[in-house]
């Protein structure tokens, strides 16, 4: 009998941890599927959503890539564009997460580090939700500290996010990344959880 590997999704809202907690999964040796990297992937030259985005904007076109800058500065001028490029671009991330899924059929658990997991419905497509939480202090100080991004822009992005705690209400494991010794603990107890419940 071949077992399924055990699907996990991790999100969790800007400075909470979660591109450092999803290497905790991938430090266990599990397959990590990343849907940030997945669209630069998609937008880099060559990629499958060059050519479509092209012909909805063409000024978006840079050097035979998309250029985000571009994009977003099209988008301002017309929101009704986002729509459109949503359309474009998130059936080809969920096949490039399909295919991802395909070729790690004989992984033990795969994980989907999702920003938008609850907002794009890709929740409904794991067997189990992990979401990343921090104190809002520590979360600002993190964003903050990283000097990439001003306060009015963070709040501005938070305003966007589903909330922190609807996140968390909607999780079946919560790992709290107050410490990395903390999450790192809760990822390993989390494993050894999910690898009881489906022996």
């Amino acid at each position: 009998m071949t077992t399924q590997p055990i699907l996990i999704g991790l999100t969790g809202s800007i400075g909470m941890g979660k591109s450092t907690t999803a290497k905790m999964f991938a430090d266990h040796g599990f397959p990590v599927w990343d849907a940030d990297a997945a669209v630069g992937r998609l937008y880099a030259k060559g990629g499958a959503a060059v050519e479509p985005l092209g012909a909805l904007v063409p000024s978006a076109v840079v050097d035979g890539a998309i250029s985000k800058t571009e994009l977003k500065a099209a988008i301002a001028g017309s929101p009704n564009l986002l729509l459109e490029i949503e359309s474009i671009v998130h059936p080809l991330v969920k096949q490039d997460r399909r295919d991802f899924a395909a070729r790690h059929q004989d992984a033990e658990m795969i994980v989907f580090d999702v920003p938008l997991l609850f907002e794009t419905g890709a929740h409904k497509k794991v067997h189990h939700v992990v979401v990343v939480s921090t104190s809002p202090e520590n979360q600002r100080d993190r964003v903050l500290a990283r000097g990439t991004m001003d306060a009015p822009t963070f709040n501005m992005i938070m305003r966007k996010q589903t909330p922190d705690a609807e996140k968390r209400a909607g999780a079946d494991t919560v790992i709290d990344t107050e410490t990395l010794d903390g999450a790192r603990a809760q990822v390993q107890a989390l494993v050894e959880k999910l690898r009881a419940d489906h022996a």
